[in-house]
Order: C-alpha cells, then sequence, then structure tokens
C-alpha cells in the first residue's frame, strides 16, 4: 500500500467540486465507456457543495499521493445532487435504489458493473475517517482488480 507522505497535507480551506451540472444517462453510460476504453475503473462520485463529508472527501482525493494514483488507475466523475434535486436518477443507473445521504462513490469494473455496492456510502462520514483510510479504500479495490 502506498503511504501518504510529508506533500500530502489537507488544505486549510476546502475545494468545491460540484457545479449545478445535470448529467444524463447517455452522458453516465458514455464516460463510463470512455474509462473502460482506457482499461481504468470508472469512479462516480455523487456529492455536493453544501456537504462536508463531500468536500472533505475531495480534499482527500486531490492530496498529490491519492491524485496520481486515482489517476493512474480510475476515471473520476463528479456528480452534484445539488438539494437532492438534480441528478438523482443516476444512483439507480448505477444499480441502487434512489437514496439521500452523501457523498457516495460508485466503482464499477472493467466490464462496468459496480464493485462497491455494500460501501458506497461509507463515506457519508468522511471526516471521521483520516486520509489515509480513505486513500486505502481506493487502493483496496485495484488489489481486487483482474489483470487486464
Amino acid at each position: 500500500m502506498i503511504r501518504l507522505n510529508e506533500l500530502d497535507q489537507m488544505p486549510t480551506t476546502m475545494p468545491y467540486p460540484y457545479n449545478g451540472t445535470e448529467v444524463s444517462n447517455d452522458q453516465l453510460e458514455k464516460f463510463i465507456s470512455a474509462a473502460l476504453n482506457k482499461k481504468k475503473l470508472p469512479m462516480v462520485i455523487l456529492g455536493a457543495n453544501w456537504c462536508p463529508d463531500a468536500q472533505y472527501l475531495e480534499a482527500v482525493i486531490a492530496l498529490p499521493s491519492v491524485a496520481q494514483f486515482l489517476a493512474e488507475h480510475y476515471v473520476v466523475m463528479h456528480v452534484d445532487l445539488g438539494e437532492y434535486d438534480i441528478n438523482m436518477d443516476l444512483i439507480e443507473c448505477l444499480g441502487m435504489p434512489s437514496q439521500e445521504g452523501i457523498p457516495r462513490v460508485f466503482i464499477l469494473d472493467l466490464q462496468g458493473e459496480p464493485i462497491n455496492l455494500e460501501t458506497n456510502d461509507k463515506w457519508r462520514s468522511a471526516r471521521q475517517s483520516c486520509p489515509q483510510d480513505i486513500f486505502d479504500y481506493f487502493q483496496n479495490f485495484m488489489k481486487k482488480r483482474p489483470s487486464t
């Protein structure tokens, strides 16, 4: 497992990665196809800027070691859920009933099937996790990945 280092410092101001864009099922499918064509795992992060756990998760993802690892192994799409009033139907497209509680992280395998449905809501309390635990979560899915 890769360990975070002294360059991986959490920011004093949390990021706001969501922009209110509505995402269609077709756009989601194209994103997944494009990631699979690159032989990388698609990761869809559902959140909103008002959510401190979504901001914290995004800050961890932006840490240099995490960002480099994700760029090598995943393609990430952020989907804004607003006040649970946009893009909620995408949760069902990803294999779960539509429900509140963010952020949610969906990781898909190389066949485009979700592989973390049991734990995709784990990050609704991201602030209670240390950055290394979040990084380890993403690394563990790569260890389970069959070779291409």
